[in-house]
């Protein structure tokens, strides 16, 4: 045993060691050790961090599929959590192949009622591991069964049960079998929105936040395919997930966030709803601001422009100038991200098509006429970014304040550069905003 412990201890040391050792087979030899002595448990907890050293490396990948885990291994749970979280769909594949699912539910449905702090902990394992199964793209598929497969019944019975962690992990695993279209479709056509909002409902009030995180994570990715928006706005989700507004926890709001722009992407009708939605539109303000949860505050800038770009409504426009959304949309334009800037730039063009007199005194004090000129002037700008910028500025000469910052600015030195940029699109935008600055000067 001492001598084990040396073996894996090797195993801590740098990569070019490790990656000797995976040449030898060392994977093998760690599972079978985990095999043979599975009761030693200072052993088993080495064989564990080995195994989490390992997985880090690229060469491990072929070693870990090739060899048969599930028979192996007498597998604890605590070998398995490891298992399971190393991103190799095979090892998933093999412990579903394996039977390690009905194992799984068999311990849930025995210890589903009992209130037995060991029972308790048994059921939160076997249910995770579930979850965790799933993750695996090949493993997913496999227990989806077109829908129709046993597993993922059960799983679906867990969400309407009385036992939160089932109905957390019920939620998960939707979210993980929503993994693409075709379950997706499959799923909504199937009534599985009507089960999450029921559960949504029954954690408005002091509910719990794990449940709720989970519930609008498979909302969300149940309203990616195209057809299921719709049908999923005409259920009245946007109503359920309005509930939470009033939430604290950031990956709550996150989520939210994320569902209501999933569901109003092309959706005119419902964006137009939502940025008419005074509360909603003074929410994302609000949260716009919240420097501490990045992933909410980028959410809320993506979903302020969504609505403008979804809805085109001069009446959304106004709820967001009035609700001093404009200086975030500004701000969203200097994004690191390119997707970003380029969503709050096609916002802001609508904008100044449609409303530019209400929004005029705003886009002024945000100084959106220097950064446009700073986006196009710097030459790691993506095409897109240029393009958008300029169209921006065409739009911008409506207004005499804004024109006249645009002229101070010197424009035409920048635009003039950009004709003979090697994105014919760019170049031919140039051209356009080149004469426009030059008969508006």
């Amino acid at each position: 045993s001492a001598l084990l412990q040396v073996f894996c201890l090797n195993l801590f040391m740098k990569n070019s060691l490790q990656a000797q050792l995976i040449n030898m087979g060392v994977i093998p030899t760690l599972v079978k050790l985990l095999g043979i002595h599975c009761q030693n448990a200072a052993l088993t907890e080495m064989c564990l961090v080995a195994f989490g050293n390992l997985a880090e490396l690229e060469s491990s990948k072929e070693q870990f599929a090739s060899t048969n885990i599930a028979e192996e291994t007498f597998i604890s749970s605590q070998v398995l959590v490891i298992l399971l979280t190393y991103p190799l769909d095979a090892i998933k594949l093999q412990l579903v192949e394996a039977g390690l699912v009905e194992c799984l539910l068999e311990i849930v449905q025995q210890k589903v009622d009992s209130d037995k702090e060991d029972d308790i902990a048994e059921l939160k394992t076997a249910s995770d591991l579930m979850v965790l199964l799933l993750l695996g793209d090949e493993s997913m598929q496999k227990l989806f069964e077109g829908g129709k497969g046993n597993v993922f019944q059960r799983v679906l019975s867990w969400i309407p049960s009385n036992n939160h962690q089932l109905q957390l992990a019920g939620a998960l695993a939707i979210a993980n079998f929503a993994r693409n279209d075709g379950n997706c479709i499959h799923m909504v056509d199937n009534g599985i929105v009507e089960k999450l909002m029921d559960l949504l409902d029954r954690h408005v009030e002091d509910g719990n936040v794990t449940v709720q995180h989970a519930a609008l994570s498979a909302l969300r990715n149940l309203a990616i395919p195209v057809v299921n928006k719709a049908k999923m706005l005409s259920a009245g989700v946007t109503e359920a997930v309005l509930k939470f507004l009033k939430s604290e926890m950031p990956p709550v709001q996150f989520k939210l966030l994320g569902t209501l722009r999933m569901l109003i992407d092309a959706q005119a009708e419902a964006a137009e709803q939502l940025g008419k939605n005074v509360k909603l539109v003074e929410r994302l303000v609000e949260w716009c601001e919240a420097k501490d949860h990045a992933g909410v505050m980028g959410e809320s800038n993506r979903l302020l422009s969504a609505l403008i770009r979804h809805s085109k409504s001069k009446d959304v426009i106004k709820t967001i100038v009035q609700s001093g959304g404009i200086k975030h949309l500004v701000t969203m334009a200097t994004s690191e991200h390119v997707i970003m800037q380029n969503e709050a730039l096609v916002a802001l063009a609508l904008i100044a098509a449609l409303e530019l007199g209400t929004a005029e005194k705003d886009l002024e004090s945000a100084k959106l006429v220097q950064i446009l000129h700073r986006l196009l002037a710097d030459e790691r700008s993506a095409p897109e970014i240029k393009y958008n910028s300029m169209v921006l500025i065409c739009a911008l000469m409506g207004s005499e304040s804004l024109h006249k910052e645009v002229q101070d600015l010197a424009f035409l030195d920048v635009v003039s550069k950009l004709r003979s940029h090697e994105n014919k699109s760019v170049a031919q935008q140039a051209s356009l905003t080149e004469q426009r600055l030059t008969v508006d000067s």
